[in-house]
């Protein structure tokens, strides 16, 4: 059964596999003590750490291991807000950080601080000037993810960092989901990344601090990593994390290389094959094994159980598999559809004839759920003359993507120039309308609060 969600968690490298086996044998030794088993534990965690930072751009005695990549991005933010708490308790994020990060930022908050958030535009791109506009003289540290984790983005850090060095504010990188593919290009500051998105063992984060930066680990001391990330180490998931960096590392240029002519494929062959679909992310400027698509019209839960069916395993950031009923925050951000959402990441070693099979099952999927919705390809109109200048549809309490398709039948019933106006308590509504007209042609006039609901009125335009 093909895997497409690596950006989730990759499939164990072989690497991986035979480290970890090998280590159970000569690394379950306590690397503090002096003793024998203890010295060559302790050798191991050496070499591993090295290894790491090798593959970091770091010092090895800059970097530590901890018990996840979730857990290297909160100690990295808590620990340098601390640090620098006597400069002021501002912090900088993106709009479309990984929740770790958004998380460690509502904490922060919530105990007094300020937080500014970068927009992104609609590839999901930050710009260095809007970090240069959200800097303040009481900013402690500022957040940018190397590339998204929903649609692959990847975010120019060098220029981040580069504005952030000029103010004398550090810039925490979340690398988990392009370390495997190359270090993180500029000089950032704290760098946080996660095993198990490039083949290695779940439970193993890393912790990159730069010498310079004012740090301050929080929690009772302890004296094992530094006093960054207290506990006994799993060493032989370590040793194993970071034989399988260096592993990918070895292979990520002819990987990459290869996989991005895989998903150049899907991305141009998805429009076609399929109607009413938008590509979301830069088409240019991002990882070379991820895309994502939305698809009006069509409910993401039904369409992830029915690619499934078909012997697929791909994510979506869409608002419909999610029992909140609220969109992806990336996706929001970027202000792109959000229904029928599909996040494709292709692990190393993906053969052409499964990227194939896909763009094969994927048109029937999708017309199946659709289907199933009363839908037709696009949604009929009204067939006769438009009967009014202006039209309300009460949508309250159906769920994405009802209330577009009501929106889609009902738009010819107006003449050019008309508007339909759209009441729904469904907050999806709210990103998936505008990006409706934009694909459709037709404008988005805004939103008005009701009693009940908001109403999201359109103007038809052909």
């Amino acid at each position: 059964m093909p895997y497409f969600d690596t950006a989730s968690a990759a499939p164990l490298h072989p690497v991986a596999r035979q480290a970890l086996q090998a280590s159970l044998d000569e690394g379950w030794a306590d690397p503090a003590r002096l003793y024998r088993e203890g010295r060559r534990a302790r050798l191991l965690l050496d070499a591993a750490r090295e290894a790491a930072a090798e593959a970091v751009g770091c010092r090895a005695d800059e970097l530590v291991f901890t018990p996840s990549g979730t857990h290297a991005v909160h100690s990295g933010i808590a620990g340098v807000l601390a640090g620098r708490r006597r400069v002021g308790g501002h912090l900088v994020v993106s709009a479309v950080e990984h929740s770790s990060v958004l998380h460690s930022a509502a904490a922060h908050e919530a105990g007094g601080g300020s937080v500014s958030e970068v927009p992104v535009d609609r590839s999901g791109a930050v710009s260095a000037a809007g970090y240069a506009d959200a800097l303040t003289p009481a900013t402690a540290l500022a957040c940018l993810q190397s590339a998204n984790h929903e649609v692959g983005t990847v975010q120019p850090v060098a220029e981040v960092a580069e504005v952030c060095g000029a103010a004398g504010v550090p810039l925490l990188v979340d690398a988990a989901q392009s370390l495997a593919w190359g270090p993180v290009e500029g000089a950032w500051s704290v760098l946080a990344a996660s095993a198990h998105k490039w083949g290695g063992p779940p439970g193993v984060g890393l912790l990159a601090v730069r010498k310079g930066v004012r740090y301050s680990p929080q929690g009772p001391a302890d004296e094992r990593e530094s006093g960054r990330s207290p506990g006994f180490v799993n060493l032989p998931a370590i040793v194993a994390a970071a034989a399988s960096l260096r592993a990918v590392r070895a292979e990520a240029d002819a990987e990459a290389a290869r996989l991005r002519v895989l998903v150049d494929r899907i991305r141009r062959r998805v429009v076609r094959l399929v109607p009413d679909v938008e590509v979301v992310g830069d088409a240019d400027r991002r990882l070379p094994h991820l895309v994502t698509f939305s698809c009006l019209y069509v409910d993401g839960e039904a369409l992830l159980h029915e690619l499934d069916r078909a012997g697929f395993s791909v994510s979506s950031g869409s608002s419909c598999t999610s029992s909140t009923l609220t969109p992806s925050h990336v996706l929001r951000a970027m202000g792109v559809l959000s229904e029928g959402n599909v996040r494709v990441s292709l692990p190393p070693g993906t053969p052409a004839e499964e990227v194939n099979a896909f763009l094969e099952a994927l048109p029937g999927a999708v017309a199946g759920v659709r289907e199933r919705l009363g839908v037709s390809e696009p949604p009929a109109v009204a067939a006769a003359a438009p009967v009014t200048e202006s039209l309300e549809l009460d949508a309250l309490g159906l769920r994405c993507p009802q209330p577009v398709i009501e929106l889609a039948r009902a738009i010819g019933r107006v003449p050019v120039g008309g508007t339909v106006t759209v009441l729904s308590d469904d907050e999806v509504a709210r990103l998936d309308i505008p990006a409706w007209c934009a694909m459709r042609g037709h404008d988005y006039l805004g939103e008005t609060p009701r009693p009940a609901g908001t109403a999201y009125t359109v103007r038809r335009r052909t």
